[in-house]
């Protein structure tokens, strides 16, 4: 499902269950940018908050995921920078499968790169919290990690999609969109 087009003084809040179910099963998440010339910062996308969930974002102008599970553990995956321009930022999650909440291989890219990978150990099954949001550009609840201050990006999140088993596979890691698939809004 693609969700779009915001700027940083657009942005979007939606409940987590008004999304496409992704929980216990591979998924791809992507997104494009318009980073400014003073650099990425801030949430490009997240789901939950400090009780668990996950954060798309950047730091310092280094693109970062990190995944917080029960507020127990953080899984931060760092990358690179992102220079200024417009970018494709994704992360993949393969699921390791047989069963529900559990762990997987995440991997981050940026223009179809590889820039980080890393394991998540263990994944929450079924919802991140009853009022926690999923949010485009910005969070608007409490914070998924502490590893970052600024909770709005920099630039502008131009669009945001999620794709869920099979259609999360893709050979060169970067999307084209186009009008009429059924993934899309």
């Amino acid at each position: 499902i693609t969700y779009g087009d915001w700027s940083s003084d657009v942005c979007s809040s939606d409940l987590e269950g008004s999304i496409i179910d992704y929980k216990n099963a591979s998924y791809a998440i992507t997104a494009e940018l318009e980073v400014p010339t003073r650099g990425a910062d801030g949430v490009i996308v997240a789901v939950g908050g400090r009780i668990g969930g996950w954060s798309l974002y950047a730091k310092a102008g280094q693109l970062r995921y990190a995944y917080n599970f029960f507020g127990l553990t953080t899984t931060t995956i760092a990358g690179q920078q992102i220079p200024p321009g417009r970018h494709q930022v994704r992360i993949e999650f393969t699921y390791d499968g047989n069963g529900i909440a559990k762990g997987g291989g995440l991997c981050l890219y940026l223009d179809g790169n590889l820039v980080g990978e890393g394991r998540i150990k263990q994944t929450e099954p079924f919802i991140f919290s009853a009022d926690e949001t999923f949010d485009i550009g910005f969070e608007s609840g409490s914070s998924v990690t502490s590893d970052y201050s600024r909770n709005r990006f920099s630039g502008e999140v131009n669009w945001v999609e999620i794709d869920v088993g099979e259609d999360a596979n893709d050979q060169d890691h970067v999307l084209t969109r186009q009008i009429g698939r059924s993934t899309r809004l």
